[in-house]
């Protein structure tokens, strides 16, 4: 199983959207008719956040079941959850639920896309999604790619070493061997990563005992290119091509040599499509 996202998570999308009441329910008087209601997949996905859906129907007072589990691959028309309880509870977690279904599992699905092609090339790649996902939805996202099949490639700065050329505008002079020792002086139980824009200034890094060498906007031949002259070394550094990566050129970056695919495309493909019906009784 996933991890759950927090139910304050949850909280903050119904308050958003339900301030105090549905007000079209209040005023049909409608609230404590009983009805039923189900979502399925209208289109084929990967699911993601059904867990969530199911618990956010809950703490508005109805009882769900859930039928799929985040990281199933569903068939258009499979049944993702279905409800039972007052109209009120129903109507209010109703879009929400939907709403967020829709979303991760087409962030899940565009995942398992990337992870798909890449492994069918080389089948020990790891796809890793960066931390650039819309402000405000980074739990979300990362629970969908994980449904997906990737990885996080880091939570936040906190988290990991990654030099970028940005780092290193303030350390003008310096030796590559010299910004690695110092990186890992300072945080010894760590990875150092450095972010590169060249083959040449890759094997610097590499040679200076980067521990991965992250090929910023390289080629697939850049790549190719890059592991045929760090092969020799002991121990190797991994190479993690990131910019532009999606699943129509996964497959050539993993054969390339790349260990590790970084992207932030998932965040944006397309949400899936969920049929949700409500039905009085």
């Amino acid at each position: 199983m996933l991890p759950p996202l927090p139910d304050a998570i949850l909280d903050a999308f119904l308050a958003d959207d339900v301030p105090l009441l549905d007000l079209t329910t209040h005023v049909l008087h409608i609230g404590a008719a009983r009805g039923r209601m189900s979502f399925c997949a209208r289109d084929g996905m990967v699911l993601a956040c059904a867990e969530e859906a199911m618990r956010l129907v809950e703490r508005c007072g109805a009882t769900a079941v859930l039928h799929k589990i985040s990281g199933q691959s569903l068939e258009p028309g499979e049944a993702i959850l279905t409800a039972t309880g007052p109209a009120a509870a129903l109507l209010r977690s109703w879009k929400i639920a939907q709403n967020l279904v829709e979303v991760a599992s087409g962030i899940a699905t565009a995942t398992r896309d990337i992870v798909s092609a890449a492994r069918a090339a080389a089948s020990e790649v790891s796809v890793a999604c960066t931390r650039k996902s819309a402000p405000g939805t980074k739990l979300l996202s990362v629970k969908a790619i994980l449904a997906g099949g990737a990885v996080p490639h880091r939570l936040g700065l906190a988290e990991t070493i990654l030099i970028f050329p940005e780092h290193r505008a303030f350390l003008a002079g310096v030796p590559e061997k010299a910004i690695v020792a110092s990186a890992r002086r300072g945080a010894a139980e760590k990875k150092i990563v450095v972010e590169v824009g060249g083959v040449a200034e890759a094997l610097a890094f590499a040679v200076a005992g980067a521990d991965v060498v992250q090929a910023e906007k390289f080629t697939p031949d850049q790549v190719a290119e890059l592991r045929r002259k760090i092969d020799g070394l002991v121990p190797r550094p991994l190479i993690a091509a990131a910019g532009g990566i999606n699943a129509g050129n996964a497959a050539a970056y993993a054969a390339a040599g790349a260990d590790i695919l970084v992207t932030s495309a998932p965040y944006w493909a397309k949400p899936r499509d969920v049929a949700v019906r409500i039905e009085a009784g």
